[in-house]
């Protein structure tokens, strides 16, 4: 697969082509992807992750910022507890395959005065209204949001500049605060970065994946939990927001070569799909029924998630 077909596969977007593809001729391009430590890595956060690992398959330099001083900021818990679970979340992303790459914590990069001083500079450019319109799909009880969330999308643009990045990934609810990166950055002296956007996946009850909701997957469940949640997973007939197909589509085909449908004999026996778009007519024309495509994903997913529950267990 080719540098940009590698770095563009399973995206939203990218803002822009163009430039990603003036970036793929350089020497070492860079790009960063930014977390904030909230609990469990889930399949949520895989998406990034499988990105990041395409990127650097494609000749980037990766680097992780765990964004303890943004969780804080966004009423994710104490200095404390994000500091620790930014720890976890380091093992669980070294255990996904994002091993040998640059690691940031955010506070140790963030409370450093010309950093500071970035900050004040653009917070004078960016008005009230679009720094809050610019987190309504991140921030936690945006209905009354609090200063230190406006601070934040700020932040978040100096963190490009800090890390000297040209790329930033992210999920494309973060495409507000990257748009403002791109229209704000070279006030003060920093050249836009390209914002390549990855889908939001939903939960396996088929709604908005949440921690709080307990829809989710996490990358450390033991085998017997994923196999579980996979059999009550929602199915429809359609693969369109289908939990099952977006494991399949975002996880499990950018992993393996093909994936083996197990089943018996009497239901016609193994079958072996070699793309994504195989399986997905196979099973909209009913030859795959949603009970064994649960099963074939879960023992791909328990498989690919291995190392991790290796790593951190």
């Amino acid at each position: 697969m080719d540098p940009f077909t590698l770095a563009t596969r399973n995206l939203v977007e990218v803002v822009t082509d163009e430039e990603l593809v003036a970036l793929l001729k350089t020497r070492e391009p860079r790009v960063y992807a930014g977390y904030e430590p909230s609990g469990e890595i889930h399949l949520g956060h895989l998406v990034t992750v499988n990105k990041l690992i395409d990127l650097s398959e494609a000749g980037f330099s990766i680097t992780v910022l765990l964004a303890d001083l943004h969780a804080f900021l966004n009423r994710k818990g104490s200095m404390d507890e994000v500091r620790d679970l930014a720890k976890y979340n380091r093992r669980c992303f070294e255990g996904l395959g994002l091993s040998g790459v640059r690691y940031v914590l955010g506070s140790d990069l963030q409370l450093n005065p010309d950093y500071q001083m970035k900050v004040l500079e653009l917070s004078q450019q960016i008005t009230l209204n679009r720094a809050k319109r610019s987190m309504d799909e991140v921030g936690r009880q945006m209905e009354n949001p609090m200063v230190s969330q406006m601070i934040y999308p700020i932040m978040q643009m100096v963190d490009i500049a800090t890390l000297d990045v040209h790329a930033a990934v992210g999920g494309v609810d973060q495409r507000k605060i990257h748009m403002l990166a791109r229209e704000h950055l070279a006030a003060i002296g920093v050249t836009p970065p390209v914002c390549i956007h990855t889908p939001i996946l939903n939960g396996m009850d088929g709604k908005k994946m949440s921690s709080s909701s307990g829809n989710y997957i996490s990358v450390a469940d033991e085998e017997d939990v994923i196999m579980k949640k996979c059999e009550k997973a929602f199915c429809p007939p359609e693969t369109t927001g289908n939990p099952i197909f977006q494991i399949l589509q975002y996880h499990i085909f950018p992993r393996v070569s093909s994936v083996q449908l197990a089943r018996s004999e009497k239901f016609g026996g193994p079958r072996e799909f070699f793309t994504y778009g195989d399986l997905e007519v196979a099973y909209l024309a009913k030859e795959v029924h949603p009970l064994d495509l649960k099963k074939t994903a879960a023992r791909y997913l328990i498989e690919i998630l291995a190392p991790v529950r290796d790593y951190v267990g």
